[in-house]
């Protein structure tokens, strides 16, 4: 702890930013007051130290205390459970009552996934089931909010709350193509849900594939019921949106109702939400999620916010015992940066995916998290979950065919008037670097504060 505290001090950084890096902010009108910016050769001390104790909102690079957090907490073998139980007898392959359905805060219950849970079920020894799905949520204690409290659009997929049996992140793909008969468009939804009623009355115009959201106007009217409108450009080949529709609880009974189906199986019943009536009943099916050494770099790599948020309450369970709560999954997080020698003054955490404009961190904080990410027994998991430049996650577009492809592994984030890089730079002269820098000026659109992270990145990767 010592030696860490040693090497994120201050007093050997350079005097003021590089005029280069000046340039760029200059060119992008950003004045050097928004920005904070930690440069570091790891276990030494900070080159480039500019602003780093100033608390900024770090948008999505939260999410690399939550990884971090979650790896230390959890180990990178920890796997999620999903259980069903039966209580009623299964007589000739009919089960004569309920399905129960244990969440576990699984954050990858995509439908691979369910798909798995049916056929187990199903090569159990049941075929049909008469009574409902009773889901029992008891593992996690969270107060309902309103998806659209942070920016309005409550139908996002990256704005679902957590949920103890969120399956598939409880997204809809609505798939949008000129129809055959070359007036209409063709909606199609993945994955097809019986429960989801479509009302299109999307029309087909002239012009090219181009505006927002394809000219697509997506309206929920009520529960499991959508309706499209607007003109949708004949120009578009295919286009897609990613969109929450109906209740998690609806959505899990209509997509354990289709894939169970696939499987051969029936299904009388509905659903409702109940508990075990024994607790400490034997399952009769145990699904396992894949290890979360695999699942951050899903979290990470493309940040993912409904999965980071599914963490968070699981480091809570972990160290506090269940149920699962907000409050529990935030001490854990703030008690695994003390124990690691990670300075917790001033730390803001009121969304460990990073959707908050409350969020605070210095670059001197999340530099701390970077250095003990490094030193970790699991940092070959925690840099490998980091998005690689120019070749995948949220660089995979950014120095492609530019000398610094290959050579940053980095965590992005932005919201309006936020840009934030966070990770581990390799220089043309082979030598890494820990590099922080924030941003946060009203005003600042995402292209441009991509533009002054590439120009500050390029920089620090032929000088740093």
């Amino acid at each position: 702890m010592l030696l860490l505290m040693m090497a994120l001090g201050s007093s050997t950084a350079s005097a003021g930013l590089p005029h280069a890096i000046v340039q760029v902010l200059e060119r992008h009108g950003v004045p050097q007051d928004a920005v904070s910016l930690w440069v570091q050769p790891p276990g030494a001390s900070p080159t480039i130290a500019h602003r780093v104790d100033m608390p900024r909102n770090p948008a999505s690079t939260m999410k690399l205390v939550t990884t971090l957090a979650a790896l230390d907490i959890l180990g990178p073998a920890h796997r999620w459970e999903t259980h069903l139980h039966t209580f009623a007898p299964v007589e000739n392959g009919v089960l004569k009552g309920d399905l129960y359905v244990l969440g576990g805060g699984d954050p990858f219950l995509v439908t691979e996934q369910v798909w798995k849970l049916a056929g187990a079920l199903r090569r159990s020894g049941i075929e049909r089931i008469e009574g409902d799905l009773v889901f029992d949520l008891s593992h996690y204690d969270v107060a309902p909010e309103d998806p659209g409290e942070f920016d309005g659009q409550a139908f996002r997929a990256y704005n679902q709350p957590p949920h103890a049996l969120l399956m598939n992140f409880n997204a809809v793909r609505f798939e949008f193509r000129p129809a055959e008969d070359g007036r209409s468009v063709q909606v199609t939804t993945d994955p097809p849900l019986s429960r989801l009623q479509l009302d299109n009355r999307l029309r087909l115009a002239a012009g090219p594939c181009e505006g927002y959201q394809r000219g697509v106007a997506y309206h929920v009217e009520d529960a499991g019921r959508v309706r499209l409108e607007g003109s949708f450009p004949r120009g578009c080949d295919q286009y897609s949106l990613l969109r929450t529709a109906l209740a998690p609880e609806a959505y899990a009974h209509g997509l354990f109702s289709e894939l169970w189906e696939q499987w051969g199986g029936t299904l009388d019943g509905n659903w409702r939400v109940g508990t075990l009536p024994h607790k400490d009943a034997k399952p009769r099916v145990v699904h396992e999620s894949p290890p979360l050494g695999d699942l951050i770099r899903l979290i990470n790599k493309y940040s993912n916010n409904v999965m980071t948020r599914q963490l968070k309450l699981a480091l809570g369970v972990a160290v506090y015992e269940g149920p699962a709560t907000v409050d529990k999954g935030h001490a854990a997080i703030r008690a695994m940066l003390a124990r690691n020698g990670v300075d917790t003054l001033g730390l803001e955490l009121d969304n460990a995916a990073g959707l908050s404009r409350s969020n605070r961190i210095t670059a001197r904080q999340l530099a701390q998290v970077l250095q003990v990410g490094r030193n970790s027994p699991y940092m070959p998991e925690y840099l490998s979950s980091l998005a690689v430049s120019g070749e995948d996650g949220t660089l995979r577009r950014r120095f492609v065919d530019a000398p610094g492809a290959g050579d940053m592994r980095m965590k992005t984030g932005y919201l309006n008037g936020v840009s934030a890089v966070a990770g581990y730079l390799r220089t043309a002269r082979g030598e890494d670097r820990i590099v922080v820098l924030m941003i946060n000026h009203p005003g600042l659109q995402h292209w441009r504060g991509t533009r002054i992270q590439d120009g500050i990145l390029d920089w620090l990767h032929a000088n740093g």
